[in-house]
């Protein structure tokens, strides 16, 4: 397998060559966007209004504000202007952190993302994004992307081979072959195209999965989230949709030796979708859940642990996450629904699921919408359709995908048509819904009361009374 990946990284150096390329012509699209594009003055006074989540994620992908000089405190701006209140910045992706970490240094031989480290002179960018974000009154939850997914060529795999999880059939994970087998059935037949989708993504020559369940990318993950909880003013943090495994993963020597350790030496099935082995995985991947949750609370009480994932079959069924799960065990603060459709009636189908009901008794619970990306441009009415639908429905509020197609020359409509649309839906500042760990312990207590005493009740219908 090393000497596969040698060949791979070798014949993965020219990429570097369109990366550089790419973030250029980022800067210069933004250049565009900054000088042609002014911003529009926004009334921003508090009013009585209910609380609700307004955020927007943003990203390194298809994005060049992080790189740009001005770029950041012009976004921030933007969003005070038209009320926002949340953002959620890429801390971690693709291997490389997007802050100066001692963390990735120690790990990877070098502190951030190379290419941020160019443009912004090894600026620390995610420290101004705290600064200029609390200065315009919006909170900054910063988001861990892409989960345990790492490119092929990165200094992370490249240092720590044994930290790549595998199929059962090795040769899978180097090869650009999409293998469906029995994974089409596991989800509802109009998810197969997105679902064929995050399989090409996942499986491609350029990204590999680290292994959750290996206790050194534990150990390397949790430092690296504690690492910013302790260095900055945080709000939260935030995991994703790909905080998990590839169900077809977990045949890496040190999952089987964890595997037969509790099943009297037996190896794991070779169906992937074993139900038993699937569920082994999935409690592991919630046990890491459960060590990173109370380290952040240990750290800092009131930081609050943010998920965004896909919906429950989903992410269950192809990323091994029991989401429905970490909730149920109060391993979640607040909890974001990746709804990215294009079409109303999907995307209401998804926010009246079981599991999400369920959610939404427990904790705050806000809807993920796609503002567009390069390849599925979202028009202005068309989220403001979504964000009703989400409204109707009292859900804690919505989060954006992404900060690029908020408004901008690469949507539909134009940018300022865009920002006047947000402003209708906007047109007061609002704060977000608490959540307090405090009121939710004080809730769980009260079910467990109650609980127990319909047990006793039951109980002493069953047992004669002796007078």
């Amino acid at each position: 397998m090393t000497n596969k990946l040698n060949h791979l990284f070798h014949l993965l150096k020219p990429l570097k060559i369109w990366l550089w390329l790419g973030a250029a012509i980022a800067i210069i699209i933004i250049s565009l966007y900054a000088i042609v594009t002014p911003s529009i003055p926004v009334t921003a006074e508090t009013t009585p209004e209910k609380k609700e989540v307004r955020g927007v994620w943003i990203t390194n992908v298809d994005s060049g504000v992080l790189f740009a000089p001005w770029g950041i405190n012009r976004a921030l701006r933007q969003l005070s202007q038209l009320n926002f209140n949340t953002v959620y910045p890429v801390t971690w992706n693709r291997g490389n952190t997007f802050y100066p970490s001692q963390t990735a240094k120690n790990i990877t031989g070098q502190p951030q993302d190379p290419t941020l480290t160019t443009f912004r002179l090894a600026q620390d960018v995610l420290k101004e994004i705290f600064q200029q974000s609390h200065k315009q009154g919006i909170r900054v939850i910063p988001w861990f992307e892409y989960g345990f997914m790492a490119p092929i060529n990165s200094l992370l795999v490249k240092r720590h081979p044994q930290w790549v999880t595998t199929s059962l059939d090795k040769n899978r994970n180097l090869s650009e072959d999409i293998f469906e087998l029995e994974l089409k059935d596991l989800l509802p037949e109009s998810d197969e195209k997105s679902l064929l989708k995050n399989l090409k993504q996942s499986l491609s020559i350029y990204n590999v999965w680290l292994n959750p369940l290996h206790p050194q990318v534990q150990d390397f993950i949790l430092d690296l989230i504690l690492e910013v909880v302790n260095k900055y003013d945080v709000d939260g943090i935030q995991v994703d949709d790909r905080f998990g495994m590839p169900v077809q993963f977990g045949y890496d020597p040190v999952t089987v030796r964890l595997y037969r350790e509790e099943h009297q030496g037996k190896m794991p099935p070779e169906n992937f979708t074993d139900p038993e082995w699937m569920q082994w995985r999935a409690n592991r991947i919630t046990d890491f859940m459960e060590r990173l949750y109370k380290a952040v609370k240990a750290v800092k009480p009131n930081c609050i642990v943010s998920v965004s994932s896909n919906p429950y079959d989903f992410a269950y069924n192809l990323y091994l996450q029991d989401w429905q799960g970490w909730i149920k065990r109060g391993l979640v603060d607040e909890f974001i629904l990746q709804v990215y459709r294009d079409e109303l009636p999907s995307f209401t189908e998804e926010l009246e699921r079981a599991s999400v009901k369920m959610a939404k008794t427990k904790i705050p619970v806000s809807i993920g919408i796609l503002t567009g990306t390069w390849k599925t441009p979202m028009t202005i009415e068309q989220i403001q359709q979504q964000v009703k639908e989400v409204r109707d429905r009292q859900f804690a509020g919505v989060s954006f995908f992404y900060w690029e197609t908020l408004w901008s020359y690469l949507t539909p409509d134009s940018p300022q048509e865009r920002r006047v649309g947000f402003e209708k839906m906007f047109p007061t500042s609002v704060s977000r819904p608490k959540v307090s760990p405090l009121l939710r312990e004080s809730k769980k207590s009260k079910e467990q009361k109650v609980g127990r005493e319909e047990k006793s009740a039951q109980s002493q219908k069953k047992s004669p009374i002796n007078d």
